[in-house]
């Protein structure tokens, strides 16, 4: 594969190249490498990633901030409501707390940038005439609003005994079964609902909203039109199927609600003090919002290499989404910005 250290994301002087290609994970090599397989499944449980973070946040709010069950089986406005705060804290205190360190206090100035450019952008594509604020506008108001409907719903029908719920006293190796398997499962459903979302009809109607931003940051992860809200946060529907612990059912809900604050932070990782705290930036995302039309899914399963949607990182990798775009938009002019 060829090298990604290249000019397919430059922006200018001062913008970080990538090293080293896209890659995803172990899971799928052929021919199989068992220990790798195991320790991309396993370590990002057990390492200082945002996974863990969310992981502990997922055990503390289950524990100590969510009623009894019994006392969910009713809508009451007081837990409901409760939900729908709890979540805007969260989401506030994450996106909110990467975007003052990078990009109010500059905590690691441009080290490890994609994006040369200082500030977010402010224009009138942009509600308020702010990208800033207007990420916040979508990410809260829509975003935190989506993510408490569903969450409510899930603890409103397992209170009343209508959604399977598996304890972990008695079912801990289902718990654990749940951790390998869920990055897994919400890679190929980003995938395929992304792929959807770039269906022509529905990228001008949704989706173009969260392509306002090529300039990424934080808040961008979750700016999105509410109707992407309802497709992007739906994968955790399949815990309404499936028996799971609700710890797992917040796990998934804070991966897909607050993980993008990491992965469109605009930072390949975060630093404090110029040592690394934690990933961030997802490269293979980057590119996507970069050149639109590749990178559909991440790299937890090669949805995008087992379908030809794969940007590498490389030169080659360019010319061949440049060709790609042209041809999907032959006879029609393309509406990405």
């Amino acid at each position: 594969m060829p090298s990604a250290q290249s000019k397919a994301d430059t922006t200018g002087k001062n913008t970080w190249h990538h090293k080293g290609p896209v890659v995803f994970s172990a899971v799928f090599d052929w021919p199989p490498r068992p220990m790798a397989a195991f320790l991309a499944l396993t370590k990002r449980w057990v390492t200082v990633t945002r996974n863990l973070l969310f992981l502990i946040m997922a055990v503390c709010v289950y524990n100590y901030l969510t009623p009894e069950l019994s006392g969910m089986k009713t809508l009451a406005w007081q837990w409901v409501v409760s939900v729908f705060l709890r979540n805007i804290v969260l989401l506030t205190i994450v996106a909110g707390g990467l975007h003052i360190y990078l990009f109010v206090l500059r905590g690691q100035g441009k080290k490890l940038k994609f994006d040369s450019r200082e500030n977010m952008e402010s224009n009138s594509k942009f509600k308020f005439q702010n990208q800033v604020r207007d990420n916040i506008f979508w990410s809260l108001v829509s975003g935190a609003t989506v993510w408490s409907c569903y969450e409510v719903l899930y603890f409103w029908g397992a209170a009343n005994g209508l959604l399977p719920v598996l304890s972990f006293s008695d079912h801990p190796v289902a718990f654990f079964a749940w951790l390998a398997v869920l990055p897994i499962l919400l890679s190929s459903h980003f995938y395929l609902t992304h792929r959807l979302l770039h269906w022509p009809p529905l990228f001008k109607s949704v989706h173009r909203l969260h392509h306002r931003n090529v300039h990424i940051g934080p808040w961008s992860g979750m700016s999105m039109h509410p109707v992407e809200h309802i497709i992007y946060i739906s994968s955790v529907l399949i815990h309404f199927v499936i028996p799971s612990h609700p710890v797992i059912v917040l796990l998934h809900l804070y991966t897909r609600c607050m993980a993008p604050a990491f992965s469109h932070a605009g930072f390949e990782k975060i630093l404090v003090k110029d040592k690394t705290l934690t990933e961030a930036a997802d490269f293979h995302h980057q590119l996507h919002h970069k050149y639109f039309e590749c990178n559909y899914g991440n790299v937890d399963a090669p949805w995008d290499r087992w379908f030809g949607s794969l940007h590498d990182g490389s030169d080659e990798g360019t010319q061949m989404v440049k060709v790609r775009r042209r041809n999907m938009y032959r006879n029609q002019k393309p509406d990405i910005q």
